[in-house]
């Protein structure tokens, strides 16, 4: 993601000092920790002095914009849980929002983009990624059956119930590999982790990136077949 983001033009800035923005706390109903976590995230990019914080994972950005609810009631910190919350943007947003800078080149594969929920559902993100990666010159899109349909991941979803989130995820195992897709492609590492698990269950593994991942080989220049196989 950064040198992405570099490529674009921006000054990235990674603060040594941030930890857990508290999201996994808030999937297992362990509200005082999470608001612990967010207190510290704030108080570190605060230090930043960053004009945008951009997250590479779903599940984070999501508790990340919802830090001014969570601290609704704590007069030291709401509003600057709303002023945190504001700047925060998923990658795909914030490219969006950026525009195209640096040039793209050819990366000739096909990939199956999975909408995780916690940016679709939860952030509203859809055309974003979608229109990223088409943007790619020779990248084609395939197109997942039932693809609102969540993978099973859900936060913690799969420890606490995982009969059922393995029968999600065999559904969507089955979906991606009926696109015949050189690649599969998420913005979420729960999603990405619960389907690579359940396409290698079925026989059928597909390497797996995250759209930061796909967009830094085309602004490199990297040809497909090296790319994927650096994928594993």
């Amino acid at each position: 993601m950064t040198l992405a983001l570099a490529a674009e033009g921006c000054d990235v800035v990674i603060p040594r000092e941030q930890a857990c923005c508290g999201a996994l706390s808030l999937h297992s109903g362990r509200e005082a920790e999470a608001e612990a976590f967010a207190r510290r995230t704030i108080d570190t990019f605060e230090q930043a002095g960053v004009d945008m914080i951009v997250v590479n994972s779903a599940g984070c950005g999501s508790a990340m914009k919802e830090y001014r609810e969570l601290l609704a009631d704590d007069p030291a910190w709401s509003e600057r849980a709303a002023a945190m919350a504001a700047k925060v943007r998923d990658l795909s947003e914030f490219l969006a929002e950026l525009g195209p800078a640096a040039p793209r080149h050819p990366l000739e594969m096909t990939a199956a983009y999975h909408a995780a929920c916690h940016l679709a559902h939860a952030q509203r993100i859809t055309a974003q990624p979608r229109a990223l990666l088409a943007a790619i010159p020779g990248l084609r899109l395939a197109d997942i059956a039932d693809g609102g349909t969540c993978c099973g991941s859900a936060g913690i979803y799969n420890l606490v119930q995982p009969e059922a989130a393995r029968e999600l995820g065999e559904r969507k195992a089955t979906a991606v590999a009926a696109t015949g897709a050189d690649l599969l492609v998420s913005a979420n590492p729960g999603c990405s982790m619960q389907i690579a698990s359940a396409l290698a269950a079925r026989g059928t593994p597909m390497p797996m990136a995250h759209i930061a991942e796909v967009l830094d080989a085309s602004l490199r220049g990297v040809p497909a077949p090296e790319f994927r196989a650096s994928l594993g």
